[in-house]
């Protein structure tokens, strides 16, 4: 009898937890109702693409403060940042793992994978969960390094992480590079990560193109600074003439830039190359007015990210 009514009260206690943590999420979501994307739990895999690590690396067992986890691989949906559930579906198994620990089972560590010094869950979802509504503040984990130098603050959204990631491959590109001595850093910057890497391509098929039937090959500054002068700001002065940038809060001339470079290549294919960069330029602005903004909009959210 007193292990049936132990029972009983652990099954109460478990579906009130349950109750008591959608509550908290349902109050959260509405004192965050003007900056959502602070509720948002992180997505592993999108994290993943922006940041691309070279490498993993197995750290075995560690104890892992519970505020250091700040995604999962595969339930960001079902969870908000700071792991309250979301969807009623999953209280069966959100109770029964909280039943686990009302009766003080030990269940197995959870899986993360850590990157930049945050941690995303891999498996034990719900156990971050339980735990960090009865006020745990860290827990046993079998983690997974993967490698890379962006450090990742437990606060920060994916927007934030974003525009970290495009501040460090800025710096590294002007730190290892020449580009510093073709344009000052203040003069280009982009809204998607990888940019600056592609405008060193640009350079480099640029010096490509410049080097053809010359016996002494050009320096990458020399092709740089033809670039510069040749295609990057003759697309600039056409972006600011036609004052296009003003159409696209949040964005760049470098993000412009490179839509044009893009069309510019379109209208060469469909050409036969008999499109200067002026002309394509002069295309864009002409074919993209205000006439068409609406057309240009739906377009240029699908080419720049």
């Amino acid at each position: 009898m007193i292990e049936s009514d132990n029972s009983h009260f652990i099954n109460y206690q478990a579906r009130e937890d349950f109750n008591k943590a959608r509550s908290k999420a349902s109050i959260s979501r509405i004192l965050n109702a003007l900056t959502p994307e602070k509720q948002d739990l992180l997505s592993l895999e999108d994290i993943r693409n922006l940041i691309k690590p070279k490498s993993e690396t197995y750290l075995g067992m560690k104890v892992i403060e519970i505020k250091d986890i700040i995604g999962s691989e595969g339930r960001y949906n079902d969870f908000n940042r700071t792991f309250l559930p979301k969807r009623e579906f999953i209280r069966n198994r959100w109770e029964n793992v909280d039943k686990a620990h009302l009766k003080s089972i030990i269940l197995p560590p959870i899986k993360l994978y850590e990157i930049g010094g945050a941690h995303f869950v891999r498996d034990g979802n719900h156990r971050v969960s339980v735990a960090k509504l009865k006020g745990v503040m860290s827990i046993d984990a079998e983690v997974i390094r993967l490698d890379t130098e962006i450090s990742l603050g437990a606060e920060l959204t994916r927007s934030e992480i974003q525009k970290a990631i495009i501040q460090y491959e800025k710096k590294r590109v002007f730190e290892q590079t020449d580009l510093g001595e073709i344009i000052k850093q203040d003069d280009l910057d982009f809204t998607a990560t990888g940019r600056f890497y592609e405008v060193l391509r640009h350079i480099q098929g640029h010096k490509y193109f410049l080097n053809e039937n010359k016996e002494t090959e050009i320096a990458f500054t020399a092709a740089g600074k033809s670039w510069y002068q040749n295609l990057y700001l003759p697309i600039i002065s056409i972006v600011r003439a036609e004052n296009i940038l003003t159409r696209f809060p949040g964005r760049t001339e470098g993000d412009l830039y490179m839509w044009i470079i893009k069309h510019w290549d379109e209208l060469k294919n469909r050409n036969d190359d008999n499109f200067s960069l002026q002309e394509a330029a002069v295309n864009f602005s002409s074919q993209y007015g205000k006439s068409h903004f609406q057309r240009f909009l739906n377009l240029i959210k699908k080419i720049i990210p």
